[in-house]
C-alpha cells in the first residue's frame, strides 16, 4: 500500500509539471504520431516487396512494432529522464536526500522523474499490438497469455539492465554515457532478431537482451516456444532483477555522500 501511495504521489507531481507545459506536450504527441506514421509506411514498403520478413507476416510485424514502442515508452518516460538526474545526484551528493526517505532507494530513483505524456505512447503501443494480433489471426488464448507474461518479463530484464548500468556510477563517478549502448541497441528491437547476422543476434539476445523484451514475446504469440523455453525466459527475468538488486546494494555501500 505504501508503494502505491508513493507511486501516486510522484505521478501526481509529474502530471502537474506536464500540465504547466501543455503546448510542449501537445507538440510531442503530434511528433509521436508522425513517427508512428513513418514506421507504418516503412513496413508497407517492406511488404510491398515481400510476403514475409524472416517468416513473419505484416500482422506480426505490426504487433512487434507495438511491443517495441511499449519498451521504448518505458525507456523514454522513466529511464532516460532519471539517468541524468541520478548521475548528477551522485556527483553533487544530493543522492543523500533519496537515502533519507523511508522507501526503497532503487524504486525512488526509478520513478523520481516521469515524462507523463508518454502514456499516450502506451495507448498507441497497445493499439498496434491488438491490430497486429487481429491481422495475423494465429493467436489462441494460451499463446496470448504467454505473450503478455513474456512481455512483462522482458520489460523486467530491460529495467534490471538499466539499474546495473546506472549503478556503475557508484564505482565510476564520471560515467555519463552509461546507458548509451542500451539506447542505441534498442533500435534493433524494431524487427525480428532473426533478420540480423549471428554476431548481432548474440549481442541483442544475451549481452544487451533487447530481444527478450521484443522478439521473444512475439515468438510466444506465434507458438514457437515450448513450455520449457517460456519458463527459461521467465526465470531470466526474475534472475536479472535479483542481480540488479544485488549490484545496487553493493553500489550503495560504496557511496560516501556529500560529506565525503
Amino acid at each position: 500500500m505504501n508503494v502505491l501511495k508513493l507511486l501516486y504521489a510522484y505521478l501526481r507531481m509529474n502530471v502537474q509539471m506536464a500540465l504547466a507545459y501543455r503546448t510542449d506536450t501537445a507538440v510531442n504527441i503530434l511528433l509521436n504520431l508522425m513517427w508512428l506514421g513513418w514506421e507504418l509506411f516503412s513496413l508497407s514498403i517492406i511488404f510491398n516487396n515481400t510476403d514475409t520478413l524472416a517468416g513473419w507476416g505484416p500482422g506480426e510485424l505490426i504487433a512487434l512494432l507495438g511491443v517495441f514502442r511499449l519498451v521504448n515508452a518505458l525507456m523514454a518516460s522513466l529511464i532516460w529522464p532519471n539517468t541524468e538526474r541520478f548521475n548528477t545526484s551522485i556527483r553533487d551528493g544530493s543522492f543523500d536526500y533519496v537515502l533519507l526517505q523511508p522507501a526503497n532507494s532503487m524504486l525512488l530513483v526509478s520513478i523520481n522523474r516521469m515524462v507523463v505524456w508518454r502514456i499516450w505512447d502506451l495507448v498507441l503501443a497497445g493499439g498496434l499490438i491488438a491490430a497486429g494480433v487481429r491481422i495475423s489471426q494465429t493467436t489462441g488464448v494460451e499463446s496470448l497469455a504467454g505473450f503478455l507474461v513474456l512481455a512483462a518479463s522482458g520489460l523486467v530484464v530491460i529495467y534490471s539492465l538499466w539499474i546495473v548500468m546506472i549503478a556503475l556510477t557508484f564505482w565510476f563517478i564520471k560515467f555519463d554515457n552509461n546507458v548509451t549502448i542500451l539506447q542505441a541497441l534498442l533500435e534493433a528491437g524494431r524487427y525480428p532478431v532473426m533478420v540480423y547476422p549471428a554476431w548481432l543476434r548474440l549481442i541483442v539476445t544475451f549481452v544487451i537482451p533487447i530481444a527478450l523484451a521484443t522478439t521473444v514475446p512475439l515468438q510466444g504469440l506465434r507458438g514457437e516456444l515450448t513450455t520449457g523455453n517460456t519458463l527459461v525466459f521467465l526465470a531470466a527475468g526474475a534472475l536479472s532483477l535479483l542481480i540488479a538488486s544485488q549490484v545496487w546494494r553493493a553500489g550503495l555501500k560504496r557511496y560516501a555522500g556529500a560529506s565525503s
